[in-house]
């Protein structure tokens, strides 16, 4: 059934949902989730935009029932943190490839589709600021490079003034096609460990923050290494353990302190990007994000 236009808005977040539908459901059904509601805010009246609507909650009822034993559907604040480790890994991978002077077609459409998951992030509620600055900056990054790229200019790699460019539905419809789907993120993505100085430099952009973890998003499947290569046997590599603050672990909360529920969701996030650190065998993240849960808790600060 064709697209609306009245519903056009809503087009690059369906073309998404395909695109994740076999590698990454849990991202399909909340791209679409996400489009559905966009859409009923655009139109549920006309006629064809209640079918188009109506088929598409089909569809998430289908998709819910299929995926039911996902703790990423079944439970919103793991829900919540896929979708927003999955939006951070494209974007690290696009910036560093951007700041390595690295431009092609690929690393266009992880900028484009990361602002697309930041913008999926609001069937969880509003967006938090770094989130926001992400898909403004992302957004903003793939429509300048495809244009000098277009145009046969050189663009200039890193953060740098994001005045004249705007994104537009030529450059959407144009990064959109399967044929530039990235079907798997190439080997040179960058693994931030959540220390400051492991963090890419960030320029004139200096709001961004990348929380530890990101780069590991849950029930993400470890690279498939070339045919071509050679085996290679894995090296041990000796981990620097750090050291636990055993002033969190005597924490016990104050009698005037509340916990909001802001706070449980903060807290209930910081465990899970430990969780999906530990997925990659990434013990000193895993730490700093349970210090940080474990300080939220028994203070009510972070």
């Amino acid at each position: 059934m064709a697209l609306p236009p009245q519903l056009k808005p809503i087009q690059h977040h369906l073309r998404t949902a395909q695109e994740h539908d076999k590698r990454e459901p849990v991202v399909a059904y909340y791209c679409r989730l996400h489009a559905m509601q966009t859409g009923m805010k655009l139109d549920s009246k006309t006629p064809e935009c209640r079918k188009y609507l109506v088929k598409l909650m089909d569809q998430l009822e289908m998709m819910k029932k299929e995926l039911s034993d996902n703790e990423s559907i079944s439970q919103e604040i793991v829900g919540n943190a896929h979708i927003e480790n999955y939006a951070l890994k494209m974007f690290l991978y696009a910036d560093s490839e951007d700041r390595s002077g690295h431009f092609h077609k690929n690393m266009i459409k992880s900028f484009y589709t990361s602002s697309l998951l930041f913008d999926v992030l609001s069937v969880f509620g509003e967006l938090s600021d770094e989130n926001i600055q992400h898909r403004k900056y992302a957004k903003w990054k793939a429509a300048y490079i495809h244009n000098c790229l277009k145009n046969g200019e050189t663009p200039q790699p890193g953060p740098i003034g994001m005045e004249g460019e705007a994104y537009d539905d030529e450059f959407g419809a144009e990064v959109g096609g399967p044929s530039q789907e990235p079907q798997n993120l190439p080997h040179s993505q960058p693994s931030f460990h959540g220390h400051p100085s492991n963090q890419p430099p960030v320029s004139n952009f200096s709001n961004i923050q990348i929380p530890p973890g990101s780069h590991a998003p849950a029930n993400t499947p470890a690279e498939v290494p070339h045919p071509e290569a050679e085996p290679v046997k894995p090296v041990p590599v000796p981990r620097t353990m750090p050291v636990v603050d055993p002033s969190l672990l005597n924490n016990t909360q104050e009698g005037d302190m509340r916990l909001t529920p802001e706070d449980f969701t903060r807290a209930q996030k910081y465990c899970k990007y430990a969780g999906s650190a530990l997925q990659y065998e990434d013990v000193g993240t895993a730490i700093q994000n349970l210090q940080k849960a474990l300080m939220l808790l028994t203070t009510g600060k972070e």
